[in-house]
């Protein structure tokens, strides 16, 4: 199995940063097996493309725009993403898009596809989360840890993994 979680962000832009601070979340709580490989990718658009080709599951983490209440969860799967690409999704709605069709036409599409989003409640220049996508985190998270089990992955809290050690 060949798995990417893959956060996408710009750290500058408030709430756009959410999908970056997720991958961080899950790296600084959770011990993940060696197959399964988590990339801060940042504003990235085609160069990530060579990374997300040929994935078993390519898991993305971003903040999405769906008009639904800021702070929401929305999880997609597979045809579902490049399907909701016709409406505003992401604020690298063109750049995911394009590696996702670049690597469709090539033959490298992931195997399996999940989009965990969170709808923001600000993208204004500035640092840091706004209060309400701050608070989605831990749900988004959960959304994250659960589209790994479902490839077979267990996603081991650190206090788990190291209770006990000394």
């Amino acid at each position: 199995m060949r798995i990417l979680v893959l956060g996408i962000g710009n750290l500058l832009l408030g709430d756009e940063a959410v999908g970056v601070r997720l991958v961080e979340a899950l790296e600084q709580r959770y011990l993940l097996p060696p197959h399964v490989e988590v990339l801060d990718g940042g504003t990235s658009g085609m160069e990530l493309m060579d990374v997300m080709a040929r994935r078993d599951h390519l898991i993305v983490a971003d903040a999405v725009l769906t008009g639904a209440t800021p702070g929401s969860v929305v999880v997609l799967h597979d045809d579902e993403i490049p399907a909701f690409f016709t409406q505003k999704v992401s604020p690298h709605q063109l750049g995911l898009a394009d590696v996702l069709m670049a690597l469709r036409l090539t033959g490298e599409f992931p195997a399996r596809l999940t989009l965990i989003g969170v709808v923001p409640q600000s993208l204004e220049p500035g640092i840091g989360l706004s209060e309400v996508v701050s608070e989605a985190i831990e749900p988004a998270l959960q959304h994250l840890v659960a589209a790994l089990h479902k490839s077979g992955v267990i996603a081991m809290p650190m206090e788990v993994a190291y209770a006990g050690r000394g």
